[in-house]
């Protein structure tokens, strides 16, 4: 097995996922080293009889160790935007053909062919860093586009409004991606009707400004932008799929990609669905990790689909402090 052998995302099927991911973690048990090692410092069951028996790696493991499946650690990598002089997560990676081909099918699952849209990317706080998969991303979506009017913008919103107000003009479809704290400050000084238009706030507030909860930033946004469709991304550097909601809040995953939830107290105690800190499996982290035990807390539902209700603060990560040597 390599890190390319993993059924084709455009025909990937549901009833595939759990013999793909046992697959997967028979690989990356042997063929990672730091989860090897995480494995061995839990003793960790090999005997996986279900979604929630398989084990997760905490993923603030990405900020102190490179997290590879391979026998050499890659040169290429992506990187967390972070905040301050924090240590920031790197996901590295040998080969983006996985990445494109995750992320391109995810979209195209959810808003159809990139072809048909205008795609701009209002990222300020990615854009002014290196090593951005969400970056990355957005530029091979606009190179799958090829829509002459594409591009990113940083501060310049008086351009970026008279972009939008001629696309509108001409009613080109349009996909509008940016992080939240830029578009709450585009919100407040320009109004227009996009009904032409999905806005894609992809999260983050990176300490710019007071943290708000989803239903005021929707609120905000449909106030100054109306009938413009409001949608969300759930991705992270850590990960190389994405989950997508519209303006309910509950994100759908793709097929290769699953949530669980975990006890806050007890990170061991993994359930199909409920509340809690949200565990991935992602299909698409062949390269470096397919079971990831994330920071976030939220709510998983019978069905896979899941809502992000926040994030866990240092004094709940007990349970998760087991090293990795």
């Amino acid at each position: 097995m390599n890190f390319t052998d993993i059924p084709s995302f455009s025909n990937f099927k549901k009833e595939d996922f759990f013999s793909s991911a046992l697959r997967i973690f028979a690989w990356q048990s042997q063929h990672n080293t730091i989860y090897q090692s995480y494995l061995k410092n839990i003793a960790a069951s090999s005997d996986i009889k279900n979604y929630t028996d398989f084990p997760f790696l905490p993923i603030r493991i990405f900020k102190s160790h490179p997290v590879v499946s391979g026998l050499e650690i890659p040169e290429s990598f992506f990187e967390s935007s972070g905040t301050g002089k924090q240590s920031l997560s790197r996901h590295y990676y040998y080969d983006l053909n996985v990445y494109k081909a995750s992320f391109t099918e995810g979209f195209m699952r959810r808003f159809g062919a990139p072809q048909q849209y205008c795609i701009i990317g209002l990222l300020p706080s990615y854009l002014e860093r290196e090593h951005s998969s969400l970056v990355y991303m957005v530029h091979q979506l606009m190179q799958q586009s090829q829509h002459p009017l594409n591009g990113f913008f940083l501060y310049n919103h008086t351009e970026l409004f008279e972009l939008l107000k001629k696309l509108e003009a001409e009613r080109q479809p349009v996909i509008l991606f940016g992080t939240t704290f830029a578009l709450l400050d585009f919100s407040i000084s320009y109004m227009l009707p996009l009904s032409n238009t999905i806005i894609i706030e992809t999260g983050g507030m990176k300490g710019r400004k007071e943290e708000i909860i989803r239903e005021d930033l929707v609120a905000r946004l449909q106030l100054a932008f109306p009938l413009a469709q409001i949608a969300s991304e759930y991705g992270m550097t850590e990960l190389f799929s994405q989950a997508y909601a519209d303006q309910s809040g509950i994100y759908q995953c793709p097929p290769w990609m699953r949530v669980l939830v975990r006890e806050e107290d007890d990170p061991f105690t993994v359930l199909s669905h409920g509340k809690g800190a949200l565990n991935i499996i992602d299909l698409a982290n062949i390269q470096s990790c397919s079971f990831i035990a994330t920071d976030d807390v939220g709510e998983v539902y019978p069905d896979g689909s899941f809502r992000v209700l926040g994030r866990l603060d240092n004094s709940d990560l007990r349970g998760c402090s087991l090293l990795v040597h």
